[in-house]
């Protein structure tokens, strides 16, 4: 499976998935649970498979996160709602939030079913052998609703990518902060928006930088030298070889026709307005309702 169809199908069903951070019935899921601030919450939705784990470990997995930013979310989240009661409400959440942005008739469709039988079939073909999110995701039952069944296929691909996203990056020598100023060199996030969601000061963020200097990897002024350019693309063709397996077990005609299914709902979500300029994901815009080409 070619990598090039591998991104495409990420940069349409990352949308999809990030309802979960942006959609307000997502918010007033995690309030209503008793969670204190968005971040409580954040960390709440996207960990509770994992079960009531520490800091530590959230830490670890999402990568990216200063350990202060994750510890002042858990553990206390799980004194407000056990894991079981936070996956309950993301379902409910994401069934009202997918409703609502995409409508009832969508929803309700033969196509949306359809699609969603699709990335559950690609999910569950996912191999999670050291991946710890994208396992913990691939484990929960599968949703009765065809919408919330696809919102968790595509959430368990998303964090089975994240995974190997990670494990290049390691492999590459690139640290949490490290890897975020390459990205932002690259053009693909807003430094400061990145910088302080996750909680880095500007001390460590200098320090990547100057690491990532020395290592021939930026210029003086922050661009990207050609061996970071370099480098970056070796991380993004890892990454996205590291993903190929759940496409490659769905074949190129079932993974063309839901590349066309969730590149529609790509568009909406994109539309809605829901996801900010300059988000720390750094996606493109979708321009193509197309099917990706092999």
């Amino acid at each position: 499976m070619g990598g090039g169809v591998v991104r495409a199908m990420w940069e349409r069903f990352e949308l999809v998935h990030d309802l979960v951070y942006f959609a307000p019935e997502a918010h007033r899921a995690a309030e209503d649970l008793g969670m204190r601030g968005f971040w409580m919450g954040y960390f709440a939705f996207r960990a509770a498979p994992l079960g009531p784990v520490p800091a530590s470990v959230v830490t670890s997995s999402f990568y990216v996160f200063h350990p202060d930013r994750v510890a002042r979310a858990v553990p206390d989240a799980w004194r407000y709602a056990d894991p079981a009661d936070v996956l309950a409400a993301r379902e409910r959440a994401m069934d009202a939030a997918m409703t609502r942005v995409f409508g009832a008739d969508t929803v309700g469709s033969a196509a949306l079913a359809e699609a969603a039988d699709l990335a559950w079939d690609a999910a569950q073909a996912a191999d999670t052998a050291g991946r710890v999110l994208g396992a913990a995701n691939q484990a929960l039952p599968r949703p009765a609703q065809p919408h919330v069944r696809l919102w968790q296929a595509v959430t368990t691909l998303r964090e089975h990518r994240g995974d190997g996203h990670i494990a290049v990056l390691v492999g590459q020598g690139l640290g949490p902060v490290e890897a975020m100023v390459l990205k932002c060199a690259a053009a693909e996030s807003d430094e400061e928006l990145l910088r302080q969601t996750r909680k880095w000061d500007l001390r460590a963020w200098r320090t990547a930088q100057a690491g990532l200097r020395d290592r021939g990897l930026l210029t003086d002024d922050g661009r990207l030298t050609p061996a970071g350019t370099a480098v970056r693309a070796t991380v993004e063709a890892g990454t996205d070889a590291a993903a190929a397996a759940p496409w490659a077990a769905l074949g190129p005609d079932a993974t063309a026709r839901l590349g066309g299914l969730l590149a529609l709902l790509a568009r909406t979500v994109r539309e809605s307005g829901l996801i900010p300029d300059g988000n720390p994901v750094g996606l493109p815009a979708v321009t193509e309702a197309d099917e990706p080409e092999e």
